[in-house]
């Protein structure tokens, strides 16, 4: 079985192997797959988008932890979600919002059966003392109701939908890539049923407007464009280069596609 696992632990610290050392310590046979770790501290709307472009991409039955918690010790509990095809251990503040949108069917439990955790329990680091056992748990067949009672109400992220009018898009950017690539809440189809006219579709941001093009070597080196991505996104790129840092924009700029 897979373990994909996602976090903002970054790979300085020794986080992220205490995490995997405590999964394979009740579960040796897994296989562990890192997603990312360098979701930016605490944002959790950036992990639920990095979440949301990769799950997908995995084999049914594939289990994924995925750990961005900067309520840690609160109030906030614990959340095992399955779907058609995957099971997810998360916090729940949202982080899983991208897998509810692209889910057709999601039964949630909380996690409160502490007889599958490790002890003692930090106030702030549950990913190795609670989701991680769990996982390794879950992994070996432990039914998901057996962690703690439904949820029927986990919490989903507020997020920003485009504007769509006969004659542009309203959009703005939801993510920043590694590359410096902006991607926005645009989804591809919302272009690609307009096919016949794309080449006509031009991308405003920042008072600059970009042509929508197909690959990134279709500008030269340094100059920006718009395209398609592969996470089935619009996005704002450079050519070798890094848009965030050419346009001095990040989450939240608005685009308009015309």
């Amino acid at each position: 079985m897979i373990l994909a696992f996602l976090s903002d632990f970054g790979l300085k610290d020794p986080y992220v192997g205490i995490v995997k050392a405590v999964v394979l310590g009740i579960n040796s046979a897994l296989r562990i797959v890192d997603i990312s770790h360098q979701v930016a501290p605490q944002d959790v709307m950036g992990g639920s988008f990095v979440l949301g472009s990769a799950f997908r991409e995995f084999p049914p039955g594939t289990v994924f932890l995925a750990v961005v918690d900067p309520g840690v010790g609160s109030q906030r509990i614990g959340l095992l979600a399955v779907t058609e095809r995957y099971t997810f251990l998360a916090p729940d503040n949202g982080l899983l919002s991208m897998v509810f949108r692209y889910s057709k069917k999601v039964t949630c439990f909380s996690i409160e059966n502490s007889r599958y955790f490790r002890h003692p329990v930090s106030d702030t680091f549950h990913g190795r003392d609670v989701f991680a056992p769990v996982a390794a748990h879950l992994s070996l067949g432990v039914e998901p109701h057996s962690f703690g009672p439904p949820c029927p109400d986990p919490v989903r992220l507020a997020w920003p939908e485009p504007v769509i009018r006969d004659q542009h898009i309203k959009g703005e950017v939801i993510h920043v890539d590694g590359f410096g690539s902006l991607i926005l809440n645009i989804p591809a189809d919302l272009i690609q049923h307009r096919e016949p006219i794309r080449k006509q579709f031009k991308a405003n941001i920042k008072g600059m407007e970009l042509s929508l093009l197909s690959t990134y070597s279709d500008v030269a080196k340094g100059n920006l464009l718009a395209l398609i991505g592969s996470s089935g996104f619009l996005e704002i790129a450079v050519n070798q280069g890094s848009a965030t840092k050419v346009l001095d924009a990040g989450v939240g700029e608005p685009v308009v596609i015309r």
